[in-house]
């Protein structure tokens, strides 16, 4: 495919990324953080991609959030050396966190109980290198980690690295249930419950006597509405660099803000149930149908026209395997657009993560909607 060349010269379906949409994405969430005095630790498991993160990782601290360690390894080899693993650490991947600490990184791993912190002592006794540990908090209720109030149990664990030779870095939160936000006022609230949770933690650490110098937390929802940081040391989010459907539905951006999207041939029609069938189905834009559960559901995504401008109301209502089916939304008045077969329509994610992780690449364009470059991304564990 030439560069400098239009979306008519792709095979569809295809992942197309507009790259003003995402430098402005990321100016804005830098802006915001600088504001409050606290560095962003990027999490790139939403562009699983070199290229993408060469935007995000700032040179000087040059560190990054990941959620596989394949993420982990690839970027560590790209230069990224200060690697956060934001998963629970299962025992048997240890082996590759040493190979990677072996390599030069400085990867991090998170724990939420003694089980985990015993394999992490047990193996530092092996390889003779202090794994360093954050403790994970549960915020909110959302997933893991421990509760901000149960010290026994966060000390527990904090004597046991210790005594056992790894190393305690610190702790570590993530608001999860910012994600059911609907207003700006839960954001903010979602937003200080985070920060309040994992200063506590860190406080109870330090007040035991043990070390806590790491205090981060992060959500894409909370990292924009956070009004206060104080304590905290690092912020992580990662779904904000493309944006989707989901955020724009919580009020964290606008739907012109969502760089990324699915480029679909129209392949024909059934007129008499108003419907228009494209080439791309659940297997180009995931399953995920997160927006399902907010007061406006768009389907498998918003429909756009070959230059990313949204029609009225034209969303993909159903999708089969290689199949969209799109239509009106139920109870608009809006009109069914004039499109024909072989016409070409942008489709908008609900989720930026699961639709990213149906292709191999991302088809760069610029505002004049020409592609100018073609980066590769990457899955897998």
């Amino acid at each position: 495919m030439p560069i400098n060349s239009t979306l008519a010269h792709l095979q569809t379906p295809c992942l197309i990324l507009d790259e003003e949409r995402m430098v402005r994405n990321i100016t804005r969430l830098r802006a915001h953080l600088n504001g409050l005095g606290v560095p962003l630790r990027p999490h790139l498991k939403t562009a699983k991609s070199v290229e993408v993160a060469k935007y995000l990782v700032d040179e000087q601290q040059n560190s990054a959030t990941v959620s596989t360690l394949k993420e982990a390894e690839i970027f560590a080899e790209a230069g990224i050396k200060n690697i956060l693993y934001a998963v629970g650490i299962a025992p048997h991947k240890l082996i590759r966190i040493a190979a990677l600490r072996a390599k030069g990184a400085d990867i991090i791993v998170i724990l939420d109980n003694l089980e985990q912190a015993k394999a992490i002592t047990d193996f530092t006794k092996i390889i003779n290198d202090r794994i360093p540990v954050l403790i994970e908090i549960d915020c909110d209720g959302h997933r893991s980690g421990i509760a901000p109030d149960d010290a026994e149990t966060m000390i527990a664990i904090g004597k046991a690295l210790i005594a056992g030779g790894a190393e305690l870095r610190g702790v570590l939160t993530h608001a999860g249930k910012s994600y059911t936000s609907r207003n700006k006022a839960e954001l903010e609230m979602y937003a200080e419950q985070e920060r309040a949770a994992a200063v506590k933690a860190a406080t109870t650490l330090r007040e035991a006597g043990l070390p806590c110098p790491i205090v981060s937390v992060g959500s894409s929802p909370t990292a924009h509405f956070a009004r206060n940081l104080d304590g905290v040391t690092e912020v992580r989010a990662g779904v904000f660099v493309f944006f989707d459907l989901v955020m724009a539905g919580i009020g964290v951006c606008n739907v012109d803000d969502i760089a990324l999207s699915v480029l679909a041939t129209v392949i024909g029609h059934q007129k008499d149930k108003g419907w228009i069938l494209v080439d791309a189905g659940w297997m180009a834009m995931s399953r995920d149908r997160g927006t399902s559960r907010q007061t406006v559901d768009k389907g498998y995504g918003v429909v756009c026209d070959a230059n990313g401008k949204p029609y009225t109301d034209l969303i993909m209502i159903d999708a089969n395997q290689e199949h969209g089916i799109l239509a009106i939304q139920p109870n608009s008045t809006a009109q069914l657009p004039e499109l024909e077969v072989g016409d070409l329509v942008r489709i908008l994610p609900n989720h930026a993560c699961a639709t990213g992780a149906q292709h191999d690449y991302y088809n760069v364009i610029n505002t004049q909607q020409q592609v100018v470059a073609k980066w590769s991304r990457f899955s897998g564990w």
